[in-house]
């Protein structure tokens, strides 16, 4: 079985081959290897946030990622899920579960009284995942606007 922990600096290119796989599946991104080790380095560097792995023999085979905000609807602060993702030949043994129910601890610790994350609406399993864990729907929908598009 595999064994959560808090992500480490040598874990990062481990992390960032398992935001390879990730990106494959979701269609709102593409990979760059740049970005994402920049953007795991700021995250594993920042107090406000919090990255996971599931380590197994040695070799990180899940990660998950999460950010402390300030919700006005909570009145405090929320944790924003990203980067949810177990290696597929490690899937279906319990380690998603266990890095959510791992960051959801992180969550409390911090504070929050409410966990949200974004999912594509084309990956059934995640959805299917994400359902069994408790986690629900909403009424709002994701919008973004690149920056450097003004």
């Amino acid at each position: 079985m595999a064994t959560v922990r808090t992500a480490r600096p040598q874990d990062l290119e481990q992390l960032v081959q398992l935001l390879r796989l990730l990106f494959t599946i979701e269609e709102d991104f593409s990979f760059n290897a740049g970005k994402q080790r920049q953007g795991l380095a700021l995250l594993l560097h920042d107090d406000r946030s919090c990255v996971l792995v599931a380590e197994e023999g040695g070799e990180v085979v899940g990660m998950c990622t999460g950010q402390r905000v300030i919700s006005t609807a909570e009145g405090g602060p929320a944790v924003l899920v990203e980067d949810v993702v177990v290696d597929p030949g490690h899937r279906g043994q319990g380690i998603g579960r266990a890095l959510m129910d791992a960051l959801a601890t992180w969550a409390r610790e911090q504070g929050a009284t409410r966990m949200q994350l974004l999912a594509d609406t084309n990956n059934a399993p995640a959805l299917a995942f994400y359902d069994r864990q408790g986690w629900q729907t909403t009424a709002l929908i994701c919008l973004r606007r690149h920056l450097s598009d003004t």
